[in-house]
């Protein structure tokens, strides 16, 4: 069993580390200086060591780095700079953007690196440990790594995912884009509901969106319900007109899930183009009215775009081109 250091004892590190330790595994030293990462080690870690981050490194074999991604560059830089990473020293890190790329400066003096992410959300309390057991895991390790890397997921009882270095990023939107924008999504739609007089507007939403949830993570696109799909354009412009009235902040993200659903409907041959075309010229102008624009993509796209005629949107859908690259 490992001895392992925690730096960055926050949500993930915090839960992560303690189901780690009731797997049998000793945690030496945790990091973290702020009331809520030291409130979380009294509770999940008691009884576990607080250190700098320094010495955390400095007292284990396993040196798990649970800290914001934009900062994980730094840390990383910063020990080795102190001279607390040695030779044989495992380095993992559990961010889903990066790899082991961010992880160069210890692997430089001899540590072997690994990126383990649970494609899970944290409280940072009891209850993740719990969802820890079957979550995946987004792993990208050497071979030289990789069977203590998936011995480290089989402690935790999850299930080890390899996602190429390449990919990293891609992997990491895919989750983002599914959970924290659903999160922005459910607020909104309480917001509306609750302003048309719901008493609850969580219990009203919760078996409707546990059964679409379910139905889109069994058939995709075939889930699709609704006015969009159906194309009935006069109840969407009472959507629009109502929503406009009581939570015109809502309309640029009804407007782009509405015209990316009914992208998603017409290549899917449940839409008409001409029917979506004027669902799509609604949208426009009451994102308008509004007093917002249309957004414009200005980062390089992650897909090589291929052009796909009569979308909803009238303009080409990026579909993936394999690299030959693919999660082992």
């Amino acid at each position: 069993m490992a001895r392992i250091g925690v730096v960055g004892a926050g949500r993930v590190g915090a839960v992560l580390s303690a189901a780690l330790r009731a797997a049998g595994h000793e945690i030496v030293a945790a990091g973290g200086d702020s009331p809520a990462t030291l409130h979380r080690i009294q509770n999940l870690l008691p009884g576990v060591r607080v250190a700098k981050p320094t010495d955390v490194a400095r007292a284990c074999d396993l040196l798990l780095l649970t800290v914001p991604d934009d900062m994980l560059g730094n840390v990383v830089t910063t020990l080795v700079g102190a001279g607390a990473i040695r030779p044989g020293q495992v380095v993992c890190h559990t961010s889903g953007r990066h790899g082991l790329a961010v992880l160069e400066p210890a692997t430089a003096v001899g540590a072997r690196p690994i990126a383990m992410h649970p494609a899970m959300t944290f409280t940072g309390t009891e209850i993740d440990l719990e969802r820890v057991a079957g979550c995946v895991f987004g792993m990208t390790a050497g071979d030289a790594e990789r069977d203590y890397a998936e011995g480290l997921v089989a402690d935790l009882e999850g299930i080890a995912m390899w996602v190429p270095e390449s990919k990293r990023t891609l992997y990491h939107a895919g989750l983002a884009h599914g959970a924290n924008h659903l999160v922005t999504l459910v607020s909104q739609a309480m917001e509306l509901l609750s302003a048309s007089g719901a008493e609850d507007p969580a219990a009203t939403l919760r078996p409707l969106l546990s059964a679409a949830l379910d139905n889109a993570l069994s058939s995709g696109d075939e889930a699709l319900t609704g006015p969009i799909v159906r194309g009935d354009v006069r109840t969407v412009q009472a959507h629009l007109h109502d929503i406009a009235a009581s939570a015109p902040a809502t309309i640029p993200s009804y407007v782009a899930m509405a015209k990316a659903t009914a992208d998603r409907a017409v290549l899917g041959g449940r839409l008409l183009p001409i029917r979506a075309a004027t669902l799509v010229r609604i949208l426009d102008d009451a994102l308008r009215r509004v007093g917002e624009t249309v957004p414009q993509a200005t980062a390089p796209s992650a897909v090589e775009p291929e052009a796909v005629p009569g979308t909803a949107s009238g303009q080409p859908v990026a579909r993936p081109r394999s690299s030959g690259s693919e999660p082992r």
